[in-house]
């Protein structure tokens, strides 16, 4: 089991309640819900967004039958910043959930299975620190010529009969979605970031490196 946690800020100036609503109405899609957990961690959102919560819990329970435990919602009733929101989510990980999740509220994945993806990738090598689903905006690529956005692909011990997975290692996983595996978070904790948003991410890749950890 993984817990996926979402910070949200929703204002009428951002307008960004259409794009929670999206985001989380994907995840019904692609993800398996009797076995992972969500947690929505709300940073005083608007109206529109608090709305929205109570016509996905219902599709969440009715609709799409999962247990109504496996859904949280808290409310912050201010803007925490990113870190310390995504932590609330974090402090519910327990002995029996495998990895981490965050994802971010402006994201839709079309591929259902993806958590279990993730999951397997770090079963198969647990020195994987952080796996992020791959941002096709990013610099990052093989062959790059700075060292710094130079990735490598590797392919991860194959099980038999299964199919072939292949990983790009980077030294920065930029965080629209990202599992951290539950070895990793043991060592070095929750995120941290020096304001109210923005460098979370990088953070944490470095000290999963600094850790003895691979991202990818």
């Amino acid at each position: 089991m993984s817990v996926l946690v979402m910070a949200v800020w929703d204002t009428e100036e951002n307008d960004r309640s259409k794009y929670t609503e999206s985001t989380l109405y994907s995840l019904l899609e692609t993800v398996n819900f009797n076995k992972h957990r969500l947690f929505i961690s709300d940073n005083g959102s608007c109206q529109e967004t608090q709305d929205m919560y109570d016509v996905f819990q219902h599709h969440f329970v009715w609709h799409s039958n999962f247990p109504k435990e496996n859904l949280t919602i808290k409310y912050n009733g201010e803007n925490l910043g990113t870190a310390l929101a995504v932590s609330h989510g974090w402090r519910t990980f327990t002995e029996e959930d495998f990895s981490l999740i965050k994802i971010d509220n402006d994201m839709i994945v079309h591929q259902s299975g993806w958590v279990d993806e993730m999951e397997r990738a770090i079963k198969l090598n647990p020195n994987i620190g952080i796996v992020g689903l791959k941002r096709m905006d990013l610099e990052q690529y093989p062959e790059h010529p700075a060292p710094f956005f130079r990735t490598e692909l590797i392919m991860l011990p194959h099980e038999k009969g299964s199919d072939f997975v292949i990983i790009e290692r980077s030294a920065d996983i930029m965080g629209s979605i990202v599992c951290i595996n539950k070895l990793l978070f043991d060592k070095i904790g929750y995120y941290e970031q020096p304001g109210r948003y923005g460098f979370e991410d990088s953070s944490y890749s470095f000290k999963s490196l600094q850790a003895g950890f691979i991202n990818c």
